[in-house]
């Protein structure tokens, strides 16, 4: 794990049915923050992380996403002629020249570990990262993979991302038990995915940051349907604590839930209170209703 992270994975199959009508054509991952698509925010994050090779996991059905990091030739052609550099600018920096996508199909929805392990044949037996989209996680220094990745290079070990939740959503998520070994890294002993509140060994959830070894792809293979009846990320990383450490980290940055309405809207709420161009007419707008 000492070695340089260079590939990030991106589960992108789900169909996002809470933000149903608009993703009956639009993927959740292209609903904006302002003006950036959620997979901007992710892509980014990957990027700062030092990641060269972006592998995206889709179904059949997503092109948007690949549409969307690929050259629009008509539309720099107008900007251009029309003067708008900034706008071009804007539209031709969504991904820097040196990185490349490859896009991978999941057949079926079998869950995340299958999603993941759909990405074996271009990631290898190298470390690699997991970011979801679905949560957006901001800070204004590293990103929260590229502190993941600093850490599991130091430590060489897997790293995966945590907070602590309310002990009643539990259900919600996987929760690590696990040992202080520093202000904000922790020892797993186990993991188990969406337990009861009254079963939970602790309320520290996993979130959608994972930095994890090649061999994760061996267990996966192995790794029988759990919750869900679909093949969970979990359960092949409690059995790869059998063989390895791997830290629960708890992030620096504020991470935002963009799979359901609120958080979506709180995202977008916290980035136009960022802008010095909103600010201060969405303090307005909130004072006033």
């Amino acid at each position: 794990m000492s070695q340089r992270l260079r590939k990030v994975v991106f589960p992108v199959a789900g169909l996002g049915t809470r933000f149903l009508p608009a993703t009956k054509v639009v993927a959740k991952e292209m609903l904006p923050v302002l003006d950036r698509p959620l997979i901007q925010y992710a892509v980014d994050e990957a990027v700062d992380a030092g990641a060269d090779t972006l592998i995206f996991v889709t179904n059949r059905y997503k092109h948007a996403i690949a549409d969307y990091f690929d050259k629009a030739y008509e539309l720099e052609t107008k900007l251009e002629q029309a003067g708008k550099k900034e706008l071009l600018r804007v539209v031709q920096n969504v991904l820097p020249k040196n990185v490349r996508c490859v896009f991978v199909t999941q057949p079926e929805a079998l869950g995340l570990g299958h999603a993941v392990l759909c990405a074996k044949a271009v990631v290898g037996d190298e470390p690699f990262g997991v970011i979801l989209p679905d949560d957006l996680i901001w800070n204004s220094g590293a990103s929260a993979l590229r502190q993941m990745a600093e850490l599991a290079a130091f430590e060489n070990s897997g790293v995966i991302a945590v907070e602590e939740v309310p002990r009643e959503q539990t259900n919600k998520y996987g929760i690590v038990d696990a040992t202080p070994v520093s202000d904000r890294a922790a020892l797993i002993r186990m993991m188990v995915e969406k337990p009861k509140p009254e079963e939970a060994p602790s309320n520290l959830a996993v979130v959608g940051r994972y930095v994890l070894p090649g061999r994760i792809f061996q267990l996966l293979e192995s790794t029988k349907p759990g919750a869900g009846g679909e093949i969970q990320l979990t359960d092949a990383i409690d059995a790869l604590l059998k063989q390895e450490r791997v830290l629960a980290y708890r992030f620096e940055g504020e991470r935002f839930d963009c799979g359901n309405k609120l958080g979506l809207v709180k995202a977008t709420m916290h980035f136009a209170l960022q802008d010095p161009a909103l600010a201060a007419a969405t303090r307005d707008f909130v004072a006033s209703h």
